[in-house]
């Protein structure tokens, strides 16, 4: 691109676009890295740069960036149908990506309802639960259990289940309470099994990132947590909300992180990985049960003069749910997995991940390296305002590589494509920007 157009979409940049979770008058200041084209898992800019996509592009990307059977499949919906509402009508490809998602989910999901990215798969599984228990005469069980340090995305229901006070203390008055489980592990399942026995009446559903807590900086549980967590909820019953936004698609080695242990939520929310890293697509998946608890007929039962009419129906919805270029994507995504054995190529590079992760430890400023599957955090010692983590990714540019941290967290999180021969470049330039840095 000629030195003169990068250079005005860069002030265009500066001008016009506010980025999210950046302090933009920092950003004014710098000099914008501008993304332009893609291959494989590498990011090409304007000024003619290349860089290796060390975290998938915010989580999402799978295969790779420009996959040809992803490509191929966008191209041929794109020659049939853009979009057609949900609301009263269907779609082919929403309907065949539905029976595939209920096929690799786990045993006893039947129920797939599409919205359009992470935070609202969650806040779709806080009101269905919510509402079922209204639905079904239950009316007391309101309460809502969410972990310390969890991030279940931006919109305010979200944010009610959030408990990591940088990204939600400020909207604190405008959102409904909790329960915060506090403690982490085990000393959690502990909590958890105290506020059942004392207030299970009450609660209508946990929400939880299985096995790994991502915004919070790649927290890993130890084994058993989650299947403990499982038998409590179903022992008091209480629903179940797994929020797999990070964790699925293959993250950590398996479809879905509640496979490692055998279990099957209420709901399974799912998004990011979902289509390969092309379009934003979302899923609530859950139960017959759940599903029967909103069927009703439009009775009128008279009382006197005064006509009530029972209304059990999820009023929620989407303009572009169920949009037929976001599920062909993900149809195709779901493709390459079979394909190209995706999760039997990623065991051996887990293993060299795992293998040669040790060597950050050599780092005096390495406090701790969090790892599961493809999920990768470094926590650096320092100040949190020092913005270590930062400073680190900026450093790994100029070996070709980008990073995003979460504060003093550098994540590692490649394309589930990436060659053993590319992980080791990754983690070679990450190591040299924190030694550096």
């Amino acid at each position: 691109m000629p030195k003169s157009q990068a250079g005005r979409l860069k002030q265009w940049d500066k001008k016009y676009i506010w980025h999210p979770f950046t302090q933009m008058k920092d950003w004014v200041g710098t000099k914008p890295l501008v993304i332009d084209s893609t291959d494989g898992i590498y990011l090409k800019d304007i000024d003619g740069n290349t860089y290796m996509d060390g975290v998938s592009s915010l989580w999402v990307n799978v295969h790779g960036h420009g996959h040809a059977h992803i490509d191929a499949a966008l191209k041929r919906q794109i020659n049939k149908l853009s979009h057609s509402t949900l609301l009263g009508l269907s779609n082919t490809p929403s309907i065949e990506l539905a029976k595939r998602l209920v096929e690799i989910a786990p045993k006893g999901l039947k129920k797939v309802f599409y919205s359009d990215n992470g935070s609202t798969a969650v806040e779709i599984a806080i009101k269905m639960a919510y509402q079922y228990w209204q639905n079904t005469g239950q009316s007391r069980k309101t309460a809502l259990i969410h972990l310390a340090d969890s991030y279940h995305g931006d919109t305010l229901g979200s944010v009610s289940v959030g408990g990591i006070d940088l990204f939600h203390k400020v909207y604190r008055k405008l959102i409904f309470k909790t329960i915060t489980l506090k403690g982490h592990g085990w000393t959690a399942v502990e909590n958890l099994e105290k506020l059942l026995k004392a207030q299970g009446d009450h609660i209508a559903a946990l929400v939880v990132e299985p096995l790994v807590q991502g915004a919070a900086g790649m927290l890993v549980w130890p084994d058993g947590v989650l299947k403990k967590m499982r038998e409590l909820t179903r022992n008091y019953n209480i629903f179940l909300i797994a929020d797999e936004v990070a964790t699925g698609f293959g993250r950590t080695g398996k479809m879905f992180a509640c496979q490692h242990e055998g279990v099957t939520p209420d709901f399974l929310c799912l998004a990011k990985g979902m289509t390969g890293g092309y379009l934003p697509l979302a899923a609530t998946l859950t139960t017959q049960n759940v599903f029967d608890g909103f069927l009703s007929d439009y009775n009128v039962i008279k009382k006197k003069t005064i006509k009530n009419i029972e209304m059990k129906t999820f009023f929620h919805g989407h303009t572009y749910t169920g949009n037929p270029l976001g599920c062909a994507a993900a149809l195709a995504n779901l493709d390459v997995f079979q394909k190209e054995r995706t999760l039997a190529k990623l065991a051996p590079k887990i293993k060299f991940l795992a293998k040669k992760l040790k060597m950050f430890y050599n780092l005096r400023s390495v406090a701790e390296v969090r790892q599961k599957g493809f999920m990768v955090g470094i926590e650096l010692k320092g100040r949190l305002e020092d913005r270590v983590g930062t400073k680190v990714c900026q450093q790994a540019r100029k070996y070709g590589v980008i990073l995003r941290p979460l504060g003093n967290v550098v994540v590692v999180m490649p394309p589930l494509s990436i060659s053993v021969e590319e992980l080791d470049f990754l983690l070679m330039a990450t190591y040299r920007a924190i030694e550096e840095i």
